[in-house]
């Protein structure tokens, strides 16, 4: 009877221990810390190859079509997935899209209906040859007004003015480069926050997509980029003034593009054309980043990135993704009571050999430990986080009911257990 008895709280014992330990399905995504991106369905190399990567499919578009950009790059807004690329982490100077991260940087701090008058030294070293939307010294603007000027002039006297009212030049070129690394944009160096030229100023295609996907999180930045037409004032009076990006406002002899949000483009004669598209169509947004096209005139990456968009569109949700936008995962979390109590029982159990993954590239590409309930998985090439318990959980689990009914039968023998 009494040996039973001990079997049942034994058992019942390593059963409580164990549910405690072991992640549930439905948990075991959850517990201490949100899910990592999922990066056994891409390999993190890939997007730093040559030429393009896609995955064709026998019942899918078909490749993405033939254009002359030095670097592009397509990507489902919402979800982060990389439909398509050609050089993607390929560095090159980025022109005025790089005044997309400025905008992404710079505008949370700065509230639309604020007032500022222009000195004349904010408007110094502007850069020979810049584009400007006609910001005057001793003037006061909105910076919604000066906004405008941004997005739909890619006013490089805009970007002056409101880098002075952010902290100066030189602490907006370091708040830039933060934010850059922060969304996980490691090909970008600036230097110049209005991408005017300037010797060592580079970015990618992914890192331009990076700057264009957050803008969209942003409505203020929705609303600038997508802006066709605005007033520009100037003292008494204001003057119209008309986004440069063609796909947006259909002009030059290039057709709007439908669903367009618009966004940034650049040109300047380092950097050649360079454009970041969003648009939307069926509930899907999509961005396309075109760099430096080889062939044609102005209106090349304008068509260009129509050609992608369209075979993005027709791509998505039918082929597998070759990347992601998603940002790396967080860092585990600290172990909780729980796992600190388990490493304790395990550490009086006899220790279990450790399981390596396979060596070389499957070693490699392996996902990282991801924190479940305190306690470290390591998913190898052909396991899974939810598989079941490991050895030394169910060690653990054994190890720990045993404790409980030792000490429950010493208990009963001294009169304070039940």
């Amino acid at each position: 009877m009494f040996v039973m008895s001990a079997v049942r709280h034994t058992a019942g014992a390593a059963v409580a221990l164990l549910l405690l330990l072991s992640p549930s399905p439905a948990a075991a995504a959850t517990v201490d810390e949100p899910t990592p991106p999922s990066r056994a369905r891409y390999d993190p190399a890939r997007l730093y190859g040559s030429g393009t990567q896609v995955n064709a499919l026998p019942d899918g578009p078909g490749e993405p079509p033939e254009v002359s950009a030095r670097s592009w790059l397509v990507a489902d807004a919402g979800s982060g997935d990389v439909l398509a690329a050609h050089d993607a982490h390929r560095r090159l100077p980025p022109a005025s899209t790089l005044k997309a991260l400025f905008a992404v940087t710079a505008l949370p701090g700065l509230a639309p209906s604020k007032q500022h008058r222009v000195s004349e030294k904010e408007l110094e070293d502007i850069g020979p040859g810049s584009s400007l939307v006609g910001v005057r010294a001793g003037y006061t603007y909105r910076v919604s007004d000066l906004w405008n000027g941004v997005f739909l002039s890619s006013g490089n006297d805009a970007v002056r003015v409101l880098a002075a009212m952010s902290g100066g030049w030189e602490a907006t070129v370091r708040r830039m480069q933060e934010k850059a690394k922060a969304l996980g944009a490691h090909d970008t160096r600036v230097v110049s926050p209005d991408g005017y030229d300037a010797p060592g100023q580079v970015s990618s295609a992914y890192d331009l997509a990076l700057f264009g996907r957050e803008g969209l999180r942003n409505p203020d930045f929705v609303r600038y980029a997508g802006t066709a037409y605005a007033r520009f004032p100037s003292g008494g009076w204001s003057y119209g003034i008309k986004n440069t990006n063609r796909l947006l406002t259909g002009a030059d002899g290039v057709d709007r593009y439908p669903g367009l949000i618009g966004v940034k483009n650049g040109y300047t004669s380092g950097a050649g054309s360079t454009l970041i598209a969003a648009a939307r169509r069926k509930g899907r947004t999509l961005v396309v980043t075109v760099m430096n096209p080889r062939w044609g005139g102005y209106r090349t990456v304008y068509e260009e990135a129509r050609e992608l968009l369209d075979w993005g569109f027709e791509a998505a949700g039918r082929i597998r993704p070759v990347g992601t936008l998603a940002p790396a995962p967080p860092r585990p979390a600290k172990a909780t009571e729980a796992a600190k109590a388990a490493k304790a029982v395990n550490a009086s159990a006899a220790p279990t050999p450790p399981v390596t993954a396979t060596a070389g590239r499957a070693e490699a590409l392996a996902p990282s430990p991801t924190t479940l309930s305190g306690t470290q998985v390591v998913a190898g090439p052909d396991s899974s986080p939810d598989a079941g318990p490991s050895v030394s959980l169910v060690s653990a689990a054994c190890a720990g009911g045993a404790l409980l009914w030792l000490a429950r039968r010493r208990g009963t023998r001294g009169g304070w257990g039940g």
